[in-house]
């Protein structure tokens, strides 16, 4: 089994403006910039075999690439207690359309629909026993946050392992949007080549033969 997610990968420049709000809230902890990404479709765990049709669904999904901001920070919560703190995304019909694309990709090949409404946000910190003034100080503090725009030339497809120092997030493959091409591309990730989990599978095999 493997444990699977769609998501956008941010620009460095993006997380770099992200990690400079992480901070003020005792008892949070803070997701480091290598694990900031907006997810489009969380898919959970699932065989080899629905991995393969995953890929080949996600290879279906065609638009052209779109301008995106991140604004604003948020929280989520239950009972007066906040359990996430956020960063938010400036309002982008396109981003939505493309998160319906996919979820329709993925309804095809047998996964349930996601039943939830989807809000598009970056995770960039979890909560404990937090402190609620705390938490209103720092959504006070940084309700003005923006980013740079960027565009979004494709999504990519995550693997989610549990590491001592956290969640690890592995790209396993990337779908271009509008024939952008990201071969030229430096992917950035040399740094998880190996960990805990073993170095990645041989580049000529799909990364879910190894799955289990």
């Amino acid at each position: 089994m493997i444990r699977l997610f769609v998501a956008l990968t941010l620009p460095e420049n993006v997380r770099q403006g992200l990690s400079f709000l992480c901070g003020g809230v005792p008892g949070a902890r803070w997701q480091r910039p290598d694990q900031m990404h907006l997810t489009l479709r969380f898919i959970g765990e699932i065989d080899e075999g629905t991995a393969g049709d995953v890929v080949e669904a996600l290879e279906g999904v065609t638009m052209d690439p779109f301008p995106l901001a991140l604004q604003g920070v948020g929280a989520f919560g239950e009972k007066r207690r906040s359990h996430v703190l956020w960063a938010g995304v400036r309002p982008e019909p396109e981003l939505l359309r493309l998160q319906g694309k996919i979820e329709t990709a993925l309804i095809r090949v047998g996964l349930e629909p996601e039943r939830r409404k989807y809000q598009p946000h970056v995770t960039l910190a979890r909560l404990g026993q937090t402190s609620e003034a705390k938490v209103v100080d720092f959504l006070s503090a940084n309700g003005g946050f923006a980013s740079p725009p960027f565009m979004v030339e494709g999504f990519t497809l995550y693997s989610s392992f549990r590491g001592h120092g956290g969640a690890i997030y592995r790209p396993e493959e990337t779908f271009a949007l509008g024939g952008y091409d990201f071969s030229d591309e430096d992917d950035g990730y040399d740094e998880y080549e190996q960990d805990e989990h073993g170095p990645y599978a041989d580049a000529q095999a799909p990364f879910w033969a190894d799955a289990g």
